[in-house]
């Protein structure tokens, strides 16, 4: 089977072709989708090839444009709506939490407004507090709405085309961070997101690291540099987050007996925690070789100064770290 090289952002325009013409219901709707500043090169000439009536760069209205899309959803269609910031998708959530969310189980399944939100995390390059927020875990807390995080360059075409052909409304979250990753893909396969959840990434035996989207990225890095210090570790990336199915995470653990758990949000009601919970419900007694581990952001905003965030954001050294603690050595 023949591949093609892709990067992060790449891949993820090749989803939306793939999409746009294969499947005539498919539009795509949102702010700033014609311009590189806002999507990157993810969406890159879209309009030009498929018509700005199934490219709508819309004026500024996150809860117009996502309220529109769920009626359009209702009606048929399969809208990608697509919010270049997280932080600003703010504005639709009566769109995303009161309506998408919860019209299947008000009506007894006889509708279900299947869309697709992207919402883009931005972090770093001295954005601010009011920028660089990853909210995953609100949505990911409530029922009805899938929640994906693509952590490498194959998820992030394939899980956005199994999103899209979900019958579900689906939170699709990328971060800017991993726009720079690069693989070769085989041509596509169409999966059901229903089938789809955390995957191990990396094998190894002496400590499960846990990781979604960046994170993800950070603890397959850790991971490297552990090895070269005697340490293996394994590496689960989440991929889809709500609804989220601990089983390969479990198995790992009774594996390894030592958890850490990385996310790029913070730690109070968040996605680290529910890992380790989901853990520790379900392994027996003494499996745990160790207390279980998360890192997160400190609790705080997102600072602005490049020397404050330099120390704000994890790194993979914070990972190694943190994996030398549960190993009883310095890392």
């Amino acid at each position: 089977m023949s591949s093609t090289r892709y990067n992060y952002g790449t891949a993820m325009l090749a989803a939306f072709e793939y999409l746009l013409e294969k499947y005539p219901e498919v539009f795509v709707i949102g702010q700033g989708l014609w311009s590189p500043w806002y999507v990157g090169n993810s969406m890159t000439d879209l309009d030009k090839k498929f018509g700005a009536h199934r490219v709508i760069d819309t004026p500024v209205s996150e809860s117009a444009c996502t309220g529109a899309a769920v009626g359009a959803a209702l009606a048929g269609m399969k809208p990608i709506v697509v919010h270049p910031r997280m932080d600003f998708m703010l504005y639709a959530m009566d769109a995303v939490v009161n309506q998408a969310a919860k019209w299947s189980h008000m009506v007894g399944g006889q509708a279900s407004p299947g869309l697709t939100i992207r919402s883009i995390i931005n972090r770093g390059g001295e954005q601010g507090a009011q920028h660089s927020q990853a909210l995953h875990a609100w949505f990911a807390h409530v029922p009805g709405l899938r929640v994906v995080m693509p952590a490498t360059v194959a998820d992030a075409r394939d899980l956005l085309i199994a999103s899209v052909l979900c019958p579900d409304p689906v939170m699709f979250i990328d971060d800017r961070w991993l726009y720079d990753l690069e693989d070769d893909l085989p041509p596509v396969v169409e999966r059901s997101l229903a089938l789809e959840g955390p995957r191990c990434v990396r094998q190894g035996h002496d400590v499960t690291l846990v990781g979604s989207s960046y994170s993800t990225r950070l603890a397959i890095e850790a991971a490297d540099l552990l090895e070269q210090q005697g340490v293996s570790a394994e590496v689960i990336d989440l991929r889809v987050i709500n609804p989220l199915d601990p089983a390969a995470i479990v198995t790992s653990v009774e594996k390894t007996g030592r958890l850490l758990v990385v996310d790029g949000s913070w730690s109070p009601c968040g996605i680290a925690g529910e890992v380790i919970a989901s853990v520790v419900e379900r392994v027996a007694p003494g499996v745990l070789k160790k207390s279980p581990a998360r890192i997160t952001l400190p609790f705080a905003p997102a600072p602005t100064a490049r020397v404050l965030e330099q120390a704000y954001y994890p790194t993979a050294a914070t990972v190694v770290s943190q994996a030398g603690k549960l190993m009883d050595k310095v890392c």
